[in-house]
């Protein structure tokens, strides 16, 4: 899996997925100083100047590459914007919404845009936009997702545009890597496996049910009101969905999430909280530091990549 290294300036073709309330400064910091990019998450970020206090903690702590990750429906987002120009951060990924009407001030500034598409036709309106890059992520991914899977997402993407391709949602293993490497990507954007690490800042909490986690006890909500989220099975997402068939306001669905996932990262709290993750928690049942874990996903890429030699 070559090429996103050069692009980015990265020992590993492996992008940290900018996860809400997790993805710090310090954090990210820790994933780009072991080789991969670490991105510092937004979605969580209240006010615009928190973004620039996480940009300066990550400095603090590293001078390797590393990104930001837009959620452009935070209302702070065009003050955001302002930063990460201000600031000279060198790559600024996006979801949740179409980035075209910063795109020309990102260019101007020299920042590598690589926004997240959850399906082919984006990917080729960001294209003609100036992307320099897109995230193909499918519905096995935690957090807010798409309809697509990421095998079907990864290969039709790889047909509507000639610019790279990262791979996200489902991938927690260098054999998964390797697969998406097959289907057309050059790298791979990683989230649920980060929270199987000792530097992840989340409740403690969080991490043991996680390391229990199967497969059968990963669900999604929001099915119904178009804001589909995959989690981990909790008496909050039975509550959630017998709401969802009986109320048509959306408001009031997004309201009962609110603060949901701060509840289960900040407090512990994973019965009321919302324990975001994708399907290879699965896959995991003990914690790792960062780059332990980076080097296990390279070394399972290279195992499967000599065993089809």
């Amino acid at each position: 899996m070559t090429g996103l290294q050069e692009m980015l300036g990265i020992r590993y073709p492996i992008i940290q997925g900018g996860m809400a309330n997790i993805a710090t400064g310090a954090f990210a910091a820790a994933c780009s100083d072991a080789g991969a990019l670490g991105l510092i998450g937004t979605g969580g970020i209240r006010e615009a100047e928190g973004l620039r206090k996480e940009i300066h903690i990550l400095r603090e702590r590293t001078d390797k590459p590393f990104g930001v990750n837009l959620m452009l429906m935070n209302p702070e987002t065009d003050k955001m914007v302002e930063i990460c120009i201000e600031e000279k951060v060198p790559v600024v990924t996006t979801g949740a919404g179409n980035p075209g009407i910063y795109m020309e001030a990102f260019k101007a500034a020299g920042i590598k845009v690589i926004p997240v598409v959850p399906a082919p036709i984006l990917a080729k309106r960001l294209e003609k936009l100036g992307a320099d890059a897109v995230i193909a992520e499918g519905c096995e991914s935690g957090g807010h997702i798409g309809e697509m899977t990421t095998m079907t997402l990864i290969y039709q993407v790889a047909g509507a545009t000639d610019k790279p391709i990262i791979a996200g949602g489902g991938i927690g293993s260098g054999a998964q890597m390797l697969a998406a490497e097959v289907l057309g990507a050059k790298g791979v954007q990683i989230g649920t496996a980060f929270l199987f690490t000792d530097e992840v800042p989340v409740h403690q909490n969080y991490k043991d049910l996680l390391m229990h986690t199967e497969s059968h006890r990963i669900t999604s909500i929001g099915n119904l009101n178009g804001r589909p989220m995959r989690l981990v099975k909790n008496p909050m997402t039975r509550e959630f969905k017998e709401l969802e068939r009986s109320e048509s306001d959306k408001e009031v669905l997004e309201d009962f999430t609110l603060g949901r996932l701060r509840k289960a990262v900040f407090e512990g709290d994973v019965d009321q909280g919302s324990v975001m993750a994708g399907y290879t928690a699965a896959q995991f049942d003990r914690l790792y530091s960062v780059p332990e874990l980076l080097e296990k996903l390279m070394s399972e890429y290279q195992l499967a990549k000599n065993s089809i030699k």
